[in-house]
């Protein structure tokens, strides 16, 4: 860090610097941005900050986040609630639900299956999903993970726990590319892959 800024200037671009996207200059031009903005301004984006670490927890039911213990979705009751469908995050609840066609219920997973970087079924929330639908009430299940391998395997594995439980399992329609990701896909792309998900074997 420069010598000609104090401490705390110094660390604050620092801070800015190990966001995802900011690179040196951008994170010099964010602290002072907040430098120069009035002290309501800036302890605004300190309290938002704070409120997002200490208020948003996992809803106990679908792992979306949520600041209550039963996020709004799961708590809806105007939601298909013998429909779930399964995601990667929680970035992609939001993609979906901004398409306005869907009216069910989801299960975040909290990620992908991945050997080669540690990530096993047992460091996501597979096993608690399974769970829930061997309760009963389920009919169907759309399995939304990511359109690549990494995805798609976790999908297969899935299906393999769920194949004697008798529930319908889909998933959206190949109008999303391969190797794409839910959250980046267009409102009208998630639309289609929905109205036409296929079932799978």
């Amino acid at each position: 860090m420069s010598s000609a800024y104090t401490e705390s200037l110094n660390k604050l671009i620092e801070e800015f610097g190990r966001l995802p996207g900011i690179g040196p200059k951008t994170a010099e031009r964010l602290a002072f941005h907040i430098l120069k903005a009035n002290g309501n301004e800036a302890m605004a984006l300190a309290d938002a900050i704070r409120d997002v670490k200490n208020k948003i927890k996992r809803c106990q039911i679908c792992y979306n986040y949520s600041e209550q213990p039963t996020c709004e979705i799961c708590a809806d009751e105007s939601r298909d609630k013998t429909i779930i469908c399964v995601v990667e995050q929680p970035k992609d609840v939001i993609a979906l639900e901004k398409t306005g066609a869907c009216k069910w219920l989801y299960h975040v997973l909290g990620g992908h299956i991945a050997p080669l970087d540690g990530v096993e079924p047992t460091d996501l929330t597979i096993e608690e999903f399974v769970d829930r639908v061997r309760k009963g009430g389920i009919e169907e299940i759309i399995m939304a993970t990511n359109p690549n391998l990494a995805g798609d395997g976790t999908s297969l594995y899935i299906c393999s726990l769920l194949r004697n439980t008798g529930v319908k399992i889909t998933r959206p329609a190949r109008g999303l590319p391969t190797g794409s990701t839910i959250e980046y896909a267009s409102g009208k792309m998630l639309t289609d892959a929905i109205i036409g998900r296929q079932k799978l074997e």
